[in-house]
């Protein structure tokens, strides 16, 4: 399998997921997407991308999900790129109303790119000091429909305090997705962060979503932001 059809392949499964939440199918890659080879063709590359541990066989069905390191691997290389997913004019137009430097406003904010993310939104400025909107948003996602996994982000919302502390201390400045194992807020969890300075003192913005996430619009929302404070 050539590196470049195996790096679309994965690519066009993390996109159809993100989409549908459904498990992908080979056919569905072949005749959605045109990507000019057959399905037994895909169906081996599949088998190798499966593997080498990108993407996972979740039941008996043919169709196959993304793993976490799959979307790792997508939030590096969207945090690298400078073409990905930006806002909607329609979008940027609201955010761009909406926004005034005082803390009400950054409320509807907050609530605003909730809404376009579909992720839970939580900003603090300062170790103890924040707020969070979107927790049913995020609890709609289809990840979350078994009691189990609610129970599992409730847990992390209680320890949300102490989370947000320690980011304030290891965050660099900038904006930053992490997914995971690698994220503090659940390894069933995907994050996307933005510190910066503001009238003297570091604030911390944050994104809460599956791991199943549009990572480039996420990362839009937060650079809408960082742009606001500059």
């Amino acid at each position: 399998m050539s590196l470049d059809r195996k790096k679309l392949i994965l690519q066009t499964i993390i996109q159809e997921h993100v989409k549908t939440a459904q498990p992908v199918s080979s056919g569905v890659l072949v005749y959605k997407y045109k990507l000019g080879v057959s399905t037994a063709t895909v169906r081996n590359d599949m088998m190798e991308l499966e593997e080498e541990g990108y993407i996972f066989q979740p039941h008996t069905s043919a169709g196959r999900i993304p793993t976490a390191r799959a979307y790792e691997e997508e939030a590096r290389l969207i945090g690298e790129s400078e073409k990905r997913q930006t806002l909607k004019e329609a979008e940027l137009a609201i955010l761009q109303k909406a926004f005034k430097k005082d803390e009400a406003a950054f409320k509807a904010v907050a609530k605003l790119i909730s809404e376009i993310s579909g992720g839970a939104v939580f900003w603090a400025f300062h170790k103890n000091s924040f707020f969070h909107t979107g927790l049913a948003k995020l609890f709609s996602q289809p990840e979350f429909r078994q009691v189990e996994a609610v129970c599992d982000v409730s847990a992390v919302i209680d320890q949300m305090e102490e989370i947000i502390s320690g980011l304030f201390e290891e965050l660099p400045l900038g904006t930053k997705i992490m997914v995971g194992e690698h994220n503090p807020f659940g390894n069933f969890l995907s994050v996307t962060l933005l510190k910066y300075h503001n009238s003297g003192q570091q604030s911390v913005f944050g994104i809460l979503s599956p791991i199943r996430a549009n990572y480039g619009r996420n990362l839009s929302l937060a650079e809408f932001l960082q742009e606001q404070f500059k």
